[in-house]
């Protein structure tokens, strides 16, 4: 016979308070430095959910546990897992094989390098962290954690994979100080560019770096000088046999690439010709022909295979929450699917924000569930308004790539276009 849960029996696998209260106030060292990246490296993915149990067993916890159990289960609630969507497979893929090729390599003087586009809340950072996180395990494992290109004798930190974000006003400098900030480099005030550029050279090399990824890489905007000389320092990089990983909003519609357009047939970005290719030849081999450009989609509820995608996500979520009258089918059930890509239009971002928050809401108002009505208290601010089912998600406050938008006029200013700095009023 089982026996029942007694008021000294906690729910099994709930920690004490200390533990909780240290799951929630404890601090991570910042992601950009080799001390926060290895912190996320080793502690991403570990977090047990609060156990399973009913209504019936928590009214038998004595109140103090039962506090203890409610905060576990915020935190649970709070800190929902990344799945294996299509999309983050996809990036996945892509970044797997491009290091798997490029470390390999032995008289290629450049490494192709990978960008990762899309729009706010659709995982491009959690997926290329993961897609990191899964190299460097595999990378430290073949290597025995030992950096093969140390030299005898000496004992430099071995960092397979940086993770920096581009500086909010970009310059080589700038960005090179990033870097270097990564290891917690000392560096001179006074030291010029090439010092700077050579510093992070071997740091790369001296610390066995392989990938270099560089987040918020949006922040470049193309007719600022600066920003194009940081973007020629990239492709410098590139021949340090490092793979660079970028990633932002909107890259193909920043001009990073030049202005692009979307195919919906193809449901990539497109780029067009330059007409300056046909006089020079040259100038879309310099970034276009480095990068490999992959667009990270939302999800999509038009065909069996994708509503089924959509499906077992949100059966993934389901299983993760804790509510005490959570039931099967809570959220894969009758129209709650086609409710929720409604109202997250399969962004997987705010699909996540609107189920952390319907959670807390469930717990707050004592209902341990969540069905349509307690969402539709829930105030969800979408990006744009609704698209349809084959056309991107596209901010209403974003330019829309390929084609020009409307500034107001600013005094004359010096920008680079495709032949070169040229002079022009209104950019």
């Amino acid at each position: 016979m089982t026996r029942a849960l007694s008021h000294d029996d906690p729910p099994k696998g709930l920690p004490a308070r200390a533990r909780i209260a240290e799951l929630i106030l404890g601090s991570r060292p910042p992601l950009d430095t080799y001390v926060g990246w290895q912190h996320y490296r080793t502690h991403c993915g570990l977090l047990v959910p609060a156990a399973t149990i009913s209504p019936q067993q928590w009214s038998m916890l004595p109140e103090s546990r039962q506090y203890d159990y409610d905060l576990y289960r915020e935190l649970t609630n709070a800190n929902l897992p990344l799945q294996d969507t299509p999309m983050h497979d996809k990036v996945g893929k892509l970044i797997r094989r491009r290091l798997s090729g490029n470390t390999r390599k032995k008289d290629d003087p450049t490494r192709a390098g990978v960008m990762i586009s899309g729009w706010g809340n659709y995982g491009k950072t959690a997926s290329v962290r993961s897609a990191g996180v899964v190299f460097e395990d595999q990378w430290l494992r073949l290597h025995s954690c030992l950096n093969p290109g140390a030299l005898p004798g000496t004992r430099d930190l071995h960092a397979p994979v940086v993770y920096v974000s581009t500086p909010v006003t970009a310059t080589p400098k700038s960005l090179c100080a990033s870097i270097l900030g990564f290891f917690r480099a000392p560096t001179r005030r006074s030291a010029t560019l090439p010092e700077l550029v050579r510093q992070v050279a071997d740091s790369l090399h001296d610390h066995g770096v392989k990938a270099l990824i560089l987040d918020d890489i949006s922040r470049l905007r193309m007719h600022r000088a600066d920003d194009q000389d940081v973007l020629d320092l990239m492709r410098a990089f590139m021949s340090l046999d490092v793979t660079l990983i970028l990633t932002g909003v909107n890259i193909p519609g920043i001009g990073l690439l030049r202005e692009a357009k979307w195919n919906k047939e193809t449901r990539q970005w497109e780029m067009p010709p330059l007409e300056s290719t046909r006089i020079h030849g040259l100038e879309i081999t310099q970034t276009e022909h480095r990068f490999e450009l992959i667009e990270l989609d939302r999800f999509r509820y038009i065909t069996p295979k994708q509503i089924q995608a959509f499906v077992n996500h949100l059966e993934g979520i389901e299983q993760h929450l804790r509510l005490l009258n959570a039931q099967e089918g809570m959220l894969t059930g009758g129209t709650m699917p086609e409710y929720l890509m409604r109202r997250t239009g399969g962004v997987v971002g705010l699909l996540g924000r609107l189920l952390e928050d319907g959670a807390q809401e469930a717990m707050e108002s004592g209902k341990e569930l969540i069905d349509q009505s307690l969402l539709d208290e829930i105030v969800l601010r979408r990006d744009g308004p609704e698209q349809a089912p084959d056309e991107p998600v596209i901010p209403a406050d974003a330019p829309t790539a390929g084609k020009k938008t409307t500034r107001a006029k600013r005094p004359r200013n010096t920008v680079f276009d495709d032949h070169g700095p040229a002079e022009r009023a209104g950019t």
